[in-house]
């Protein structure tokens, strides 16, 4: 049996948010269309995958799961695993917010966007956890020509290359060696900004530290990340 990841949930657990929090059924066109854009294979890239991966009844099986995940039902819950809770749990808390991630993500499913089987970025734990949308975001951030605009942008308006959150300072840390050097985030996530042209102003400079935060789990702005160091300062000074 393959493991569902965390996409795989959010489009399942979709679903359930659009049918009265409940599971839909194998034969339901819902269900066929999930499982039609599933069984490509493009969340797990690479994996040799079995003949009824994905197939209907999974999908009517998995719907459940996530249902009866659901702090609101009453009976007794599935089987399911761990990571079903906390992805029914998220659609609960703030509904928009993950009915949005989900269209995103089958957006980039139907675009052919494939997540590698093993991630070629530094911090592939984070690509592992945000899934296709976080796979996408790390490879826009790459992009050497918008990074070089970005920072001549901040110097000609007499800005320092230094982390946005902490004030890090790569040139003054590490001298010639560091100078110039600092990675550049995209504020806003992909399920908000969609497939747009990046302005400039989309974009922070942070260190490698604070980049991680941002993007460790649930996607968090610079100005989040700043909220934690300030309150973890005024702890450590007491």
């Amino acid at each position: 049996m393959v493991d569902w990841v965390y996409d795989e949930l959010v489009l399942a657990a979709d679903l359930v948010s659009r049918n009265g929090w409940t599971g839909v059924r194998a034969a339901s066109p819902e269900a066929r269309s999930l499982s039609a854009l599933l069984r490509r294979g493009q969340l797990h890239g690479g994996e040799q995958l079995p003949a009824n991966f994905r197939s209907g009844s999974s999908i009517q099986r998995k719907t459940y799961d996530l249902a009866t995940a659901d702090e609101a039902y009453a009976g007794k819950p599935t089987r399911g695993g761990r990571l079903d809770a906390l992805v029914i749990s998220a659609f609960r808390a703030d509904i928009t917010e993950m009915q949005a991630r989900a269209a995103a993500i089958g957006t980039a499913l139907n675009a052919g966007e494939t997540l590698p089987l093993e991630p070629d970025e530094v911090d592939d734990v984070s690509v592992r956890e945000g899934g296709i949308l976080e796979h996408i975001a790390r490879r826009r951030e790459r992009d050497r020509g918008l990074r070089s605009r970005k920072l001549r942008a901040v110097l000609d308006g007499g800005g320092l290359i230094a982390c946005e959150v902490c004030g890090f300072d790569f040139g003054q840390v590490y001298g010639e060696r560091g100078e110039g050097y600092i990675e550049v985030h995209h504020v806003r996530p992909l399920h908000v900004s969609g497939e747009t042209d990046t302005k400039l102003d989309d974009l922070a400079l942070l260190c490698a530290n604070c980049h991680r935060v941002c993007h460790r789990g649930a996607w968090i702005t610079p100005a989040e990340v700043r909220l934690l160091v300030t309150a973890a300062e005024k702890t450590s000074a007491l």
